[in-house]
């Protein structure tokens, strides 16, 4: 024996020798190991830093060249149908030109005007996205950056904004929006994948990454209120947004809830505040790659050592080792076994529990104590069922207890637990008999599920399949009502009704439908327009039908239809009719005879002109009344004081004073009488032009009103009365509305050449209104305003906004169509009903 340990000393005495010497070198190559690992690690992130920059700032500049463009900016100003459209063609093409997800435009309310999705099911037209921060900066004069998930996409994007300006002295009239996807952009960055990029906000939640499991999960753990904070910005949709278990050990070193260990290096986002970019590498892999050439190079030796270690230990201790190896694994097998028992016994989602032939509890699981409310020891040693309602009880120790410890097992047994708050539940319980070597039963083990929300969910079922019986009984005799009132409805209505397919087929018409064509629904189902109608009305219903298709959306417009008595217009309301798989099945049309009401405008239109005429004729021969005959008494009622005060100024001093302040009353009720005839029709006007007029005009209201008036003109070409009168009256009554209303500074007066249109703009720093507060029965002269700009063919505009001035804008083409086509053509523009 002695001999034996000797042998055993050296053995282990050759073995650790090569041990500590393989130590040595496997902890050399991992400190080295490490430091590659950490270097490689920082030019990693600086690479993603660089790339992420490039990638997130890319679009920047982009938004001020999209916030200039002149289709951009005149879709803000006018608001109308076809500017918007010109604005939504410049957004497709810099989403093309880009690649960006989706370009928009919004007003100063936050209101999206214009987008490149507009025809999407996401699509942004009409949203509100005031409440995000990249429009308040660019409300505010700044650029705005932003990163965010999109609340009507639901996509990941970074949105780039910029201010759209009318005159680059006033405030903003607009936004612009370019948005990027994130997707793309992680895509593009070619993200390592052995290692862990993250991209996180101030607060911590991961935006970016190339783990998808770690997307909007928090990098670090946050009170409650911190994440009440995150939701209340909208920034990253509605949560929630859990902890990914990360914590730090130091500086350059964090931990997750296995155990994993990372070597962290962060550095920030340039562009966004606070934002940082974390790259994590697991430590476990840096020491895999040093695993192999310490294998290649120290493994054979201590492989050598270890065989021959092996060799003489077995040789030594074979039958001693055979032994106590059978022995130990015995005992492992036995003793993992117990363990596999008792952690499934335990933590089994189910109430395990097991009874004695008296029905004492011997155990129970975490799980049955946990869901009863108990500690183990208050139910150990109690009988079963004390834990049951008196229904249960009776049942149990009547039937099933006599049942089962006769036959050894029984299989859903329904019971009711009283828990101890005094909650009862439902359990299904189903249980086998563990008997000795005679076969007497021992002790029982149970298993109860609880049931009680399979139950009240039947129970809820059963109550919901009543109450959908008695609605769909309810609802078809709804159906039935509204079925008879439609075709009431349709049969009775003075307005044509017929629903299309796409194709253009007829599938059904009303009965004004078929007295104005003098045809029969029978007939026209199936048929097109060109199969039924004259080839001109067919082509025009047709060519509308597509434009509502292509829309996507309701539009008004009007159609002429030639009858026995003449042709009638009709407005017509178009619409699309929806799948419940959201395509388009059909159009339905309902068209209004307006041929009369069309008449009593023009009828309308031509009065108010003649009336105007005639006013601007009235005030003309007023003025020209006051300046020849009021104008000339008093020239000679001053001549006539002037004799009398020379005559008495030497008899009579006193006299002479009053003749002199006669002289002076005089004098100034002629600049009063002159100043009422220039008011009433400026002879500048007639005389030199609108020019010359406004510049006097601007001139004299800046001396009467203390408010200083700018006036800026471009070549104006010699323009027709009528048009010159409306626009000297317009830019009258806009500065008096200033001088009255506004509590203005500084007005502005801008008339200038647009291709062929003479524009008239008046603007001011006042206080401004709600122009939707206000109608044309309203104060300010709006109606006449809008009433002149009608007869000389041309639109007018006011903008205005409280606490941002006013605008007023005169667009009058100068080869205008007459008044009939002008009345005409206004109300056949493309809108929204």
């Amino acid at each position: 024996m002695g001999l034996r340990h000797i042998l055993l000393v050296l053995s282990l005495l050759a073995f650790l020798s090569a041990s500590a010497g393989g130590a040595l070198y496997y902890s050399a190559l991992r400190q080295a190991a490490f430091q590659e690992a950490e270097r490689q690690a920082t030019t990693n992130l600086q690479l993603v830093h660089k790339s992420l920059n490039f990638f997130l700032s890319e679009h920047r500049k982009s938004a001020a060249t999209l916030a200039a463009m002149p289709d951009i900016q005149r879709a803000l100003r006018t608001r109308s149908s076809d500017d918007i459209y010109a604005a939504e063609v410049v957004l497709n093409r810099f989403v093309t030109t880009l690649d960006a997800d989706v370009c928009y435009l919004m007003d100063m309310r936050g209101i999206t005007l214009a987008s490149s999705n507009r025809d999407a099911p996401d699509s942004f037209v009409g949203q509100d996205f005031s409440f995000r921060p990249y429009f308040r900066d660019a409300a505010m004069g700044r650029r705005g950056a932003y990163l965010a998930l999109g609340t009507t996409s639901g996509k990941r994007g970074v949105y780039h904004s910029h201010a759209v300006y009318d005159d680059p002295d006033a405030a903003p009239i607009g936004v612009t929006v370019i948005k990027a996807s994130i997707e793309k952009t992680e895509k593009a960055l070619g993200l390592p994948s052995e290692d862990v990029v993250l991209v996180t906000d101030p607060q911590g939640v991961i935006f970016i990454s190339n783990r998808d499991q770690w997307l909007f999960k928090l990098a670090w753990q946050l009170p409650d209120a911190r994440r009440k904070q995150i939701a209340a910005k909208r920034q990253f949709g509605e949560g929630p947004w859990t902890w990914t278990g990360l914590h730090r050990l130091d500086e350059k070193h964090v931990e997750d809830r296995q155990g994993k260990r990372y070597l962290m290096h962060q550095v920030p986002v340039d562009l966004f505040q606070g934002w940082t970019i974390l790259h994590l590498r697991d430590t476990r892999l840096i020491a895999k790659s040093i695993a192999a050439p310490f294998l290649r190079i120290v493994g054979p030796l201590v492989l050598l050592i270890s065989v021959l270690v092996g060799l003489s230990v077995l040789v030594l201790y074979r039958k001693a080792s055979r032994e106590i190896r059978r022995r130990r694994n015995a005992e492992n097998a036995l003793r993992e076994s117990e363990t596999r028992y008792r952690s499934l016994y335990h933590h089994t989602p189910a109430m395990l529990h097991s009874i004695d032939p008296q029905g004492r509890l011997l155990s129970v699981s975490d799980y049955w104590a946990a869901t009863m409310g108990y500690s183990r020891n208050e139910v150990i040693g109690r009988h079963l069922t004390d834990f049951f309602t008196p229904q249960a009880r009776e049942y149990a120790l009547e039937t099933v207890f006599p049942r089962f410890f006769k036959n050894g097992f029984c299989s859903d047994i329904s019971y009711q637990y009283v828990k101890k708050n005094g909650e009862s539940i439902d359990v299904s319980m189903s249980a086998i008999a563990e008997r000795d070597d005679e076969g007497r039963i021992l002790r029982s083990l149970a298993v109860s599920i609880d049931v009680t929300q399979r139950n009240r969910a039947e129970e809820d079922l059963r109550l919901a399949k009543e109450a959908l019986s008695q609605y769909s009984r309810e609802l078809e005799r709804q159906v039935s009502i509204r079925s008879g009132e439609i075709s009431a409805i349709l049969k009775y209505s003075p307005n044509v009704v017929y629903i299309k397919d796409t194709r253009g087929r007829y599938l059904l018409v009303n009965s004004r439908y078929e007295e104005l064509f003098e045809v029969r629904k029978e007939d026209v189902r199936g048929k097109t327009d060109q199969d039924i109608l004259p080839p001109a009305v067919a082509r025009q219903f047709r060519d509308n039908d597509k434009q509502v298709l292509a829309a996507g959306r309701s539009l008004n417009m009007e159609e002429q239809i030639d009858q026995k008595d003449g042709r009638h217009t009709y407005l017509s309301v178009k619409f699309p009719i929806y799948e419940e798989s959201g395509h388009i099945r059909g159009v339905c049309g309902i068209a209004t005879d307006i041929t009369a009401l069309k008449k009593a405008q023009e009828r309308l239109r031509r009065l108010s002109g003649s009336i105007m005429t005639n006013q601007e004729k009235e005030r003309t021969a007023i003025a020209r009344e006051l300046h020849d005959e009021l104008g000339q008494l008093l020239t000679a009622l001053r001549m006539d004081a002037v004799w009398l005060q020379e005559r008495i100024k030497a008899s009579d001093a006193r006299m002479a004073q009053r003749a002199e302040a006669m002289c002076m009353l005089i004098d100034t009720t002629i600049e009063e009488v002159r100043g009422m005839a220039i008011r009433l029709r400026p002879g500048v006007l007639d005389d030199l032009g609108l020019v010359d007029a406004l510049e006097w005009y601007t001139t004299e209201f800046e001396r009467r009103g203390q408010i200083a008036c700018i006036f800026n003109h471009t070549n104006i070409p010699k323009v027709d009365n009528a048009v010159a009168t409306a626009a000297y009256r317009i830019a009258q009554e806009a500065l008096t509305n200033v001088a009255r209303h506004a509590q203005a500074t500084r007005a502005k007066v801008t008339l200038a050449m647009a291709q062929e249109d003479l524009v008239l703009a008046v603007s001011d720093d006042g206080v401004g209104f709600n122009v939707d507060a206000f109608n044309d029965g309203d104060a300010l002269g709006l109606a006449g305003m809008r009433e002149r700009a009608v007869l000389v063919g041309g639109t007018f505009t006011v903008s205005s906004q409280p606490g941002s001035g006013t605008r007023v804008r005169l667009i009058v083409p100068l080869n205008p169509a007459p008044l009939s086509a002008a009345i005409h053509s206004v109300p056949e523009r493309r809108t929204e009903p």
